[in-house]
């Protein structure tokens, strides 16, 4: 006969919670559900470093386990660095402080999960110490008592609940003690009686003015300082607005202003250049530098609508950047995080950290996770030039108009030069050449679709994850009729890139070329509703699936959506003058087909037609005589 035998083993446990996490969710339940998980993030992450592994996260605690005491002890010390610093950036109200309890001992190991006493003496020292602390067991401190630069307090012995034998606690001191002057003082420590009674002493005047302060003198809690859209002194663009404040000197030396300007001058020109995102200029960002302002007074002064503020500090050859970007009408921080680096080369460094930080914004206000996709692309000194250049000339393309076209074509061929082992490069230039067929600005329509094809599969040959590439063989194929193809691209650019608004779109386009627009709407109004300051061939796509469906009031309003978001897009006035022709809307028809031959006086419907997909041949001859009817020839 045999019986499963229970699984014991010696490890040492690092429990964890957050002080006050009530409080926390009783003011804003979803930004301190949103700022735990990043943190728990970044505990799992420095977990992994020190060879620990995760065992639990059970609401607001995080339970794991190391094979040695120093790396659990060194790790805890690292998370709580790493969370102060981040505290650091935010209300004293709204900070996140977690307490840290470690203890050696034996648990029962079943499966992925730990249990038993040692993990209960864990929980119960992560109780005794306090927000931003580390409690051990005298356990733990034997073995780590001589290894690590750290001091240590003796709390005496603790009773703690279900455990019968008190616990001996000691607290680790992360602060470094300040060196007293040889020439002062030394301070002689009382007898234990005498201490104990200063404690005493000490421990009421504590209570009673925690309790005076508790009970009569405390306020309320303040409500969270917001913008006021009626107080700002400009009103809000209608894209993403931003102010990037002065990171602020955290370094000793003065001399380091050059390096947090450096690095601010480098995110607002970059940012500059990002289509759809209305940024301030440095003059007027620059004016609040060394002044204690308040995210709602740049807000309001500025009329915009998100800040990014930070710090730089430096140590010998290292190099920390805290960047924290905040939603001024809701007082909500939607993305922060720390980079720590080696000061080996400032200028690669900063451009570094300007395009992390330019990704992390693009993915948060414009595009969704699709811009964070193109980072490990590019790298070294001649990144960052490489990808403002493809960025600039992204907003050209999405203009969808010749001119605006050419000018996107030299500024991507100067990135190629600059990055010719970059994917992303050939990817927009393929682009480039899929908008030159449907604008007409090519002597051969058939080979400009097949450079296309050709750019597309040399980006996928080089990096098969690129979704955008994926999208723009999407739009390919469904011009050349492909609709299979098309569609199979499509649902590839999704698959990669689920939240990514070009992905959706060129998927939902494929779908409208094949006649299958019912099928679109909804992927068009995921797109819109992940991006709705999104380019204009997106609400133009819409506009035309809602135009086939006969939802033609829709179908109106898209159109000027697009129109409203690139003026000189002459798609979206085609599909306009066709919506309202067909809508019986003559004069208005006639007045959207004048602005086609504004943009372009060589149009020829004609030429047009021979390009429109043909699976659907009625309607698509009911969309050309729509467009003769406008008064387009």
């Amino acid at each position: 006969m045999t019986t499963d035998k229970v699984k014991r083993k010696l490890t040492a446990i690092l429990s964890a919670d957050v002080k006050g996490y009530s409080r926390l969710m009783g003011e804003d339940e979803e930004w301190t559900l949103r700022t735990l998980n990043t943190y728990k993030e970044v505990m799992g992450s420095l977990i992994q470093q020190y060879r620990g592994r995760v065992v639990g996260t059970a609401g607001d605690s995080v339970l794991a386990e190391f094979a040695s005491v120093v790396d659990a002890v060194q790790c805890a010390v690292e998370i709580q660095q790493v969370l102060r610093a981040r505290n650091a950036l935010l209300p004293e109200t709204r900070r996140m402080e977690f307490r840290i309890g470690i203890n050696l001992g034996d648990v029962i190991e079943e499966g992925d999960t730990i249990y038993g006493d040692g993990v209960n003496i864990a929980a119960r020292l992560e109780g005794l110490a306090e927000a931003g602390g580390i409690c051990i067991s005298e356990s733990a401190y034997q073995q780590i008592e001589n290894k690590l630069p750290l001091k240590y307090q003796y709390l005496g012995e603790h009773q703690v609940k279900n455990i019968a034998r008190p616990v001996r606690v000691y607290r680790a001191r992360i602060e470094p003690e300040v060196t007293k002057d040889e020439k002062g003082p030394r301070i002689k420590v009382k007898s234990k009686r005498t201490l104990a009674l200063g404690m005493l002493a000490a421990f009421l005047v504590v209570a009673a003015a925690v309790a005076l302060w508790q009970f009569v003198l405390r306020p309320a809690t303040p409500p969270r300082e917001v913008a006021s859209k009626e107080k700002m002194a400009f009103p809000l663009p209608d894209v993403p607005s931003i102010a990037v404040l002065p990171f602020v000197n955290m370094s000793e030396d003065p001399k380091q202003e050059f390096l947090s300007d450096g690095i601010t001058e480098n995110i607002i020109t970059a940012l500059s250049k990002v289509p759809r995102l209305f940024v301030i200029s440095r003059q007027s960002t620059f004016s609040y530098k060394g002044k204690p302002v308040k995210v709602k007074q740049v807000s309001e002064e500025l009329g915009v609508r998100y800040v990014l503020e930070g710090s730089v500090q430096r140590s010998a050859d290292r190099i920390r950047i805290n960047a924290q970007l905040i939603d001024a009408l809701t007082g909500r921080h939607l993305w922060a995080e720390r980079y720590d680096r080696d000061l080996k080369d400032l200028f690669a460094l900063q451009d570094e950290i300007t395009i992390k930080i330019l990704t992390a914004i693009r993915v948060k206000l414009t595009e969704g996770e699709q811009a964070s996709i193109v980072e490990k692309h590019f790298r070294g000194k001649q990144g960052l030039d490489c990808y403002l250049k493809l960025v600039e000339a992204g907003g050209y393309i999405s203009r969808f108009n010749i001119d605006d076209n050419n000018l996107a074509r030299r500024m991507i061929e100067e990135a190629i030069a600059i990055c010719p082992e970059n994917p992303v490069g050939y990817s927009s230039l393929g682009w480039v050449y899929h908008h030159d067929y449907w604008l007409g600005n090519t002597k051969s329509p058939q080979e400009t679709i097949e450079k296309g094809m050709e750019l597309a599969q040399k980006a996928l040959a080089m990096d098969d994850s690129i979704a955008g590439a994926h999208a723009l063989l999407c739009q390919l194929y469904a011009t050349k009729g492909e609709y299979d193809k098309a569609i199979a691209e499509g649902e590839r650019a999704v698959a990669l890139n689920p939240g990514g608004t070009d992905a959706l779109s060129e998927y939902a386009w494929s779908l409208n070329q094949a006649g299958r627009w019912k099928e679109a709407i909804p992927l068009f109004q995921k797109a819109i509703r992940l991006n709705p300051f999104g380019k204009s061939s997106l609400y133009r796509g819409f506009g035309s699936a809602l135009r086939n469906t006969g939802r033609f009031e829709e179908a109106v309003s898209a159109f000027k959506k697009a129109i409203q978001r690139s003026p000189n897009d002459i798609m979206s006035h085609i599909g306009l003058a066709a919506t309202y022709s067909r809508m019986g809307r003559e004069e208005e028809a006639r007045a959207e087909a004048a602005e086609v031959l504004r943009i372009n006086p060589k149009f020829s419907l004609d030429d047009y037609a021979k390009k429109l997909p043909s699976r659907d041949q009625p309607r698509r001859d009911e969309y050309i005589n729509a467009l003769r009817k406008a008064g387009l020839k």
